[in-house]
């Protein structure tokens, strides 16, 4: 397995929509299993292929402690939106360090391909249903800071691109935990 990069915000390449997989080849197997070793290796909860600069529709999620739990969704859709919602905290792992309260709606039901080729069909509520959105805004050219008024994002953005400039995203260990972006 290979650890692929990850783009970091303000990066143009995020904005570009993915496109759908055609075929379930073992090149989209060694993908999925590439970006499983790349979220754990950076300790993510989720990976979007559009983050490695893959642009395919392909997230793999663990939200698992134990690390234990592989979610991959191949060409996933949102069927059904709960008209409920529930604020969470996201972090990103292309928008490191920072963190801020995101709305999104509480369930969903999603459909996505898996090895086979074949479409299965599931309900997703809490942490889940949130990962689950928070990488399809991915596949969408959309991050989670898009969520959060401009003066927080541009915030961010700055504060980013200094820590770029400054070799800092370079290793992310040396990097300050910013929990707000104000």
């Amino acid at each position: 397995m290979n650890k692929l990069e990850v783009l970091h915000f303000p990066d143009k390449r995020l904005r570009k929509v993915a496109e759908p997989v055609k075929n379930v080849d073992q090149e989209i197997k060694n993908i999925i299993d590439d970006m499983f070793f790349t979220m754990y290796e950076e300790k993510g909860i989720g990976l979007a292929a559009t983050q490695v600069n893959i642009h395919k529709r392909i997230i793999v999620i663990d939200i698992s402690e134990n690390k234990n739990e592989k979610i991959f969704l191949i060409n996933p859709e949102i069927l059904l939106l709960s008209d409920e919602t529930d604020d969470m905290e996201e972090g990103c792992l292309s928008v490191p360090g920072f963190y801020e309260t995101v709305s999104r709606p509480k369930t969903i039901k999603v459909s996505s391909l898996d090895y086979e080729g074949n479409l299965k069909e599931f309900h997703a509520d809490g942490l889940l249903a949130t990962c689950i959105q928070h990488e399809i805004d991915h596949l969408n050219g959309k991050l989670f800071v898009d969520h959060i008024s401009t003066l927080k994002r541009n915030r961010i953005e700055k504060k980013i691109v200094k820590l770029k400039k400054d070799g800092a995203l370079a290793s992310r260990k040396s990097m300050p935990n910013y929990k707000s972006a104000t």
